[in-house]
């Protein structure tokens, strides 16, 4: 029987590559401190002795893991799944691996806070649009690794997000220089206390009506769990308002494209009785012709990825640094002007009841023509 083969280490990537065992472990975990050249070497001599690097054994030298933790609420989610795409791009190219933790529910996500299992696990912990309490914002800060807050802004922490405020204002301001007054607000269910965009863009829609010297009627807020009989319920309420709005804005796309197909199933003419508008730009927003605020979602991931790299890499950058991404309107044939309606006396006048009898219907039907005559001029 031949003698097993011996497996390369990293001594010998070193001497072929002719450079120290640091360079090469430096090389192979993706740091920054390694010259083009220098990498060009190790990265052909590993390729040539087949020479693979252990994350264990790499962790016992240098005491990372080489691996960044991320906390998600669901995995379900169109704008969650393009984050994690462009996180795991850039992580990747980071030589970094991606660990997902999904907190579907209140139960699980108090025993991530009670164990914090990243705290062993990560060299970084992602933090995906969470609305924490301080708390949990007081666990996370003696994590005792970088922690990187997505699609939100966390007040001296390190963020990557998009201006969930200002998008949403200048989306109820599009609405209302169509002409719009009564506009709705379609948001997530709050009780998961999740989402901490669901807030923040009500906020906007608020502040965009009060600036217009609109009033702020709660009736025109309604919430929405995921699936098509939430939303239904949600657009029925809306739509049986003694005064119903003439548009509905949308926390995000994926509660748009909803709204979109319980009103095209009821016979209901978007936008000619009802404009629709969402935010994030989803996949399928071009294909519905749907009015959106747009985010770039997977460019969050990026970028989220590449601070929570910095941060892992570099002892001494800001921990609080904060990347602030654009956010743009895009029309499409989901929004229109309000529909006319015809003036309120004409309305009254036609719809009064007259009591007929011998003696005051033939007067009160003379003045009631009359006063149809005047409104009809």
């Amino acid at each position: 029987m031949p003698p097993a083969q011996r497996h390369p280490t990293m001594a010998d990537v070193a001497e072929r590559a002719g450079v120290s065992v640091s360079t090469v472990s430096r090389t192979l975990r993706g740091l920054s401190t390694v010259s083009d050249e220098a990498r060009t070497r190790v990265e052909a001599a590993a390729r040539e002795l087949s020479f693979v690097i252990s994350r264990q054994a790499s962790s016992l030298v240098t005491g990372k893991t080489g691996t960044v933790a991320v906390l998600a609420p669901t995995l379900g989610s169109w704008f969650v799944g393009q984050v994690l795409r462009g996180l795991s791009e850039a992580l990747r190219d980071a030589g970094l691996d991606l660990k997902v933790y999904s907190v579907g529910d209140l139960a699980e996500r108090a025993a991530f806070f009670d164990r914090l299992p990243a705290r062993r696990n990560a060299d970084a912990l992602l933090v995906i649009s969470f609305d924490l309490t301080e708390e949990e914002f007081a666990r996370l800060d003696g994590l005792g690794v970088p922690v990187v807050y997505v699609s939100q802004h966390a007040p001296g922490r390190a963020s990557v997000y998009v201006e969930d405020v200002a998008a949403a204002r200048g989306g109820t301001r599009y609405l209302r220089g169509l002409g719009h007054r009564r506009i709705g607000f379609v948001r997530a269910a709050p009780d998961s206390g999740f989402t901490c965009s669901s807030r923040t863009r009500l906020f906007g829609y608020r502040e965009a009506l009060a600036e217009a010297a609109l009033p702020y009627d709660e009736d025109l807020v309604v919430a929405t769990s995921r699936g098509r009989r939430a939303t239904s319920e949600a657009v029925g309420q809306l739509l049986c308002l003694a005064d119903p709005p003439t548009a509905v804005f949308a926390e995000t796309d994926e509660i748009a494209i909803e709204v979109l197909s319980v009103l095209r199933s009821s016979g209901i003419v978007v936008p000619d009785r009802l404009s629709v508008l969402g935010f994030d730009d989803h996949d399928h927003a071009q294909w519905l012709d749907l009015t959106t605020i747009a985010q770039p979602a997977t460019e969050v991931g990026r970028a989220a990825g590449a601070l929570a790299h910095t941060l892992i890499d570099d002892p001494t950058a800001d921990p609080a640094h904060h990347v602030v991404l654009p956010t743009h309107l895009i029309p499409r044939g989901s929004t229109g002007p309000p529909p006319e309606t015809e003036p309120d006396v004409g309305a009254a006048v036609l719809t009064t009841p007259v009591r007929q009898d011998s003696n005051t219907a033939p007067a009160r039907t003379d003045a009631l023509r009359g006063q149809e005559r005047r409104t009809t001029r």
